[in-house]
């Protein structure tokens, strides 16, 4: 029989398009995270993002938290939750208070947070992160610990990101609907940033292209901090339904055609390699279905696939990623896992382009160690880090429309643009 859960245990839900993923880790006496337990399932319920069918949504997460719980052995109470959605916007706020040169105490930084929250909007949109990021002093950008410096001027950067609080409202309430604790809806560009990109990455600029199965996400990092961020309403399902409606297969056959044989780049063999494709009508299971070459799988495929990075590289250019430092691209998702799309798309966008997997986690499965659990990582990370928030209520109640600083959001991108 499952026991209670313990002191300092992380449970991550990642409600995605395709599937509805979690896990359970602890946080061991070293710092690392340790994997207990992990549980999938079909997601049937949710469209590029959004929840589309509260009953179908909340049966796969109640399914796949029952076996995470399962091979973990412990009774889970509440969920740290992913959300992906295309309202997505990520806003830097910026404030600053006069010290008269004296010595920085606590209470003085936490007047400036106060001040820092009270500078946030609230009408409008749902706040999911109000996170201080780096502090100014005199002027001076890029200060991490204040406390015991002199300085005339205290600033601090609070980085924002928002929502259309009816989606969130939805995935909140279909988590409690299953009898869940929600403790935090996370950004899922914000935790997959967590699992798959490394602090100097984040510090020096890198846009991270998250290749779900309805939604991709380009988010841009610069400063240590998501500086940017657009979603485009294509994903990984496109193309399985594109090779089942250009081969008249089912979805499900599409899919498998797509894992096992389907590639981002074509060889000169794959006009010789033949691919049997299963009949779409129940009728016609005792005929035999097509055969077609691997060469006409790839080229559906590639339509998809050019279309899809046509879009990235037009979000990249709008989020400003570009010049010199502008050149290396995270590639993950369910998406990433095609065979051959990074060489693909270092070809297409111009930019060295690696995949990006779950990194820092102990005893993850290998079933779940690729860039398709990305998020899900980020979310036990995410988690673990305990990071300060601005917000005075939940991320279920408080709004926002847009901070007063965001002039600095478009200052720090000239900035980013100008010195690289």
């Amino acid at each position: 029989m499952a026991k209670t859960a313990p002191e300092g245990l992380i449970t991550a839900l990642d409600i995605g398009s395709s599937k509805v993923s979690a896990m359970i880790a602890q946080k061991a006496e070293g710092g690392e995270l340790v994997v207990l337990g992990t549980g999938q399932r079909e997601s049937r319920g949710v469209k590029r993002g959004y929840i589309a069918d509260m009953a179908a949504t909340e049966a796969a997460v109640r399914e796949a938290v029952e076996q995470a719980e399962r091979i973990a052995g412990l009774n889970i109470e509440n969920v740290w939750v992913s959300f992906s959605a295309g309202s997505l916007v990520s806003d830097v706020a910026s404030v600053e208070v006069e010290l008269g040169g004296h010595r920085i105490e606590q209470t003085d930084i936490d007047e400036l947070l106060a001040a820092g929250r009270e500078s946030i909007d609230p009408a409008g949109r749902m706040v999911l992160h109000a996170q201080p990021t780096l502090y100014t002093l005199d002027g001076l950008t890029g200060v991490k610990k204040p406390l015991g410096l002199h300085a005339d001027r205290l600033g601090v950067h609070i980085h924002v990101v928002a929502a259309d609080g009816s989606p969130v409202r939805n995935l909140d309430l279909c988590v409690r609907s299953a009898h869940l604790e929600v403790k935090s809806i996370i950004a899922s560009p914000v935790a997959t940033g967590l699992a798959c990109l490394s602090d100097e990455e984040r510090e020096l600029g890198v846009a991270l292209v998250e290749m779900g199965a309805g939604i991709t996400n380009v988010s841009l990092f610069a400063g240590g901090m998501l500086v940017g961020l657009t979603s485009i309403p294509i994903g990984a399902a496109d193309i399985t339904d594109d090779i089942a409606s250009a081969f008249g297969t089912r979805r499900t056959q599409a899919e498998r055609m797509k894992c096992f044989y389907g590639s981002a780049n074509a060889s000169p063999r794959d006009n010789h390699d033949m691919i049997d494709v299963a009949p779409l009508s129940a009728e016609d299971d005792e005929s035999d279905g097509a055969r077609i070459t691997k060469a006409q799988l790839i080229a559906v495929i590639r339509q998809r696939l050019d279309h899809l990075m046509g879009e990235v590289q037009k979000a990249l250019t709008e989020l400003g990623f570009e010049g010199p430092v502008g050149r290396q691209v995270v590639l993950t998702g369910g998406g990433a896992e095609l065979k051959g799309i990074a060489d693909y798309a270092q070809a297409a966008l111009g930019r060295s382009v690696r995949i990006g997997r779950p990194r820092g986690l102990t005893a993850l499965p290998e079933a779940h160690s690729g860039p398709a659990f990305a998020t899900l990582a980020g979310l036990a990370h995410y988690a673990a880090s305990n990071p300060v928030d601005l917000r005075s209520v939940s991320a279920a109640h408080q709004m926002v429309v847009r901070p007063k600083g965001f002039a600095m959001f478009q200052r720090l991108i000239q900035t980013f643009r100008a010195n690289y």
